[in-house]
């Protein structure tokens, strides 16, 4: 390793440090990591698990369904944030669309046809299409990933992102037009808040984690459950899952308007409040940060087998005690999924090498100082592999059924209840 840093070292014009000091500079870039995405990611992830785990116990208690709104609210804001953040750099360099590819494409066609046999199988629907432009329950965040990242490059170009993307998404509310091809509701509706990531700066982050903003988050969330508890038996819960037009959900089209808008602030605020207490410091859960995409995509097998196969029948689980226990275990399932021996089975699958796939990049002789010092600000900036926004959701289902997420899934692939 040090043998690699000193060559590189001397390959750089007009460096004269020293192998070691060389290799002293190189170690506080290696480490660069931040702790407090990891941190989020980990909590947001955990937050996703244990409101899919509520679904099937909203229908008899109105204090599960008030917190799963909550929890809605905010937790698939958070991680679009994040992956807005890290991807403000993205441009069609080869290094990053290969990335891109092996690292979100390739990962989403997988899933896709792994849930959908799964499914066949378990549910015994063996004529259930396969089908890559309908994302099919978790994976609709993947295809969302990857038309969000290509088009990084316009936001970076355009003089007022965060507007324009908010008009996108509430033009989108007005328009049932748009079906569920490439779940191109969702995907637009979902924009602003991987825009707001791209213009957020690393202070912007620290702002919201003052001490002030942790002690007014704690009345703001229980405020924000009251009005849940409140709203659960006046307003539609489709509108938090940002995937039917307004006039699917049966309302005027200026009504989406006005919800787009309305949304997007309340969200901003649970959202600012859950970063002001995710912890800065590196934790024993800081590692599992790297593995929520893992997470995040694995855990769905457990909640589509939980409801195929009535593991919520019990009486006693649509109880407070039910409630809890149901919280815990789907909080231990997802961490135990996010593990690095778990991302070391299935990194065939979400990050393939692929090198048969792509030409070989040309050696890079002239490599420039400056090219060096751009890459390695890269680097520190993003703290992370660049297709590594580990994903959430906010799914919906079948035409009318609610899917263990929020996922919208055609009647003919909708999971029996």
């Amino acid at each position: 390793m040090t043998q690699i840093t000193e060559q590189a070292a001397r390959s750089v014009p007009g460096t004269s440090a020293r192998p070691s000091e060389a290799a002293a500079a190189a170690a506080p870039r290696a480490k660069s990591r931040d702790a407090f995405f990891d941190n989020a990611k980990y909590l947001a992830i955990v937050l996703v698990a244990v409101a899919h785990a509520w679904e099937p116990l909203r229908g008899g208690s109105r204090a599960v369904s008030a917190l799963y709104i909550v929890v809605y609210t905010f937790h698939m804001p958070a991680f679009i944030i994040i992956s807005g953040h890290f991807s403000r750099n993205f441009d069609f360099r080869p290094d990053r669309v290969r990335r891109l590819i092996t690292g979100i494409a390739v990962p989403y066609i997988l899933f896709e046809v792994a849930y959908s046999l799964f499914h066949r199988w378990a549910a015994d629907e063996p004529d259930m299409p396969i089908s890559l432009l309908d994302p099919w329950y978790l994976t609709w965040f993947l295809l969302a990933l990857f038309i969000w990242r290509m088009t990084a490059p316009i936001w970076r170009l355009v003089r007022w992102p965060l507007p324009l993307a908010l008009a996108i998404a509430a033009l989108a509310t007005t328009s049932p037009q748009i079906r569920d091809d490439l779940d191109l509701q969702r995907v637009l509706q979902f924009l602003p808040f991987f825009v707001l990531g791209m213009v957020l700066k690393r202070e912007h982050f620290q702002l919201v984690r003052r001490r002030a903003v942790r002690i007014i988050a704690v009345p703001v969330f229980a405020l924000a459950v009251v009005f849940a508890y409140w709203a659960v038996v006046r307003m539609n819960m489709a509108w938090f899952f940002h995937r039917d037009s307004a006039e699917e959900l049966g309302v005027p089209w200026w009504t989406g308007v006005l919800m787009t808008f309305a949304l997007f602030g309340c969200s901003l605020v649970l959202t600012a409040c859950f970063f002001a207490w995710v912890p800065g410091r590196r934790l024993w859960v800081t590692a599992l940060g790297a593995g929520t995409l893992c997470g995040y995509l694995l855990h769905g097998f457990l909640l589509q087998s939980a409801s195929t196969w009535g593991w919520y029948d019990a009486d006693w689980l649509h109880r407070p005690v039910g409630a809890v226990f149901v919280s815990v275990l789907a909080a231990v399932a997802v961490t135990l999924l996010c593990t690095p021996p778990v991302q070391r089975i299935f990194r065939f699958a979400l990050e393939p090498e692929m090198a048969w796939a792509f030409k070989k990049e040309p050696a890079r002789q002239n490599t420039t100082k400056r090219d060096t010092v751009r890459r390695d600000t890269d680097l520190r900036e993003t703290g992370e592999r660049e297709t590594g926004e580990q994903a959430p959701d906010g799914e919906q289902a079948p035409d009318g059924e609610q899917a263990p997420d929020g996922t919208r899934v055609p009647a003919e692939r909708a999971v029996k209840s």
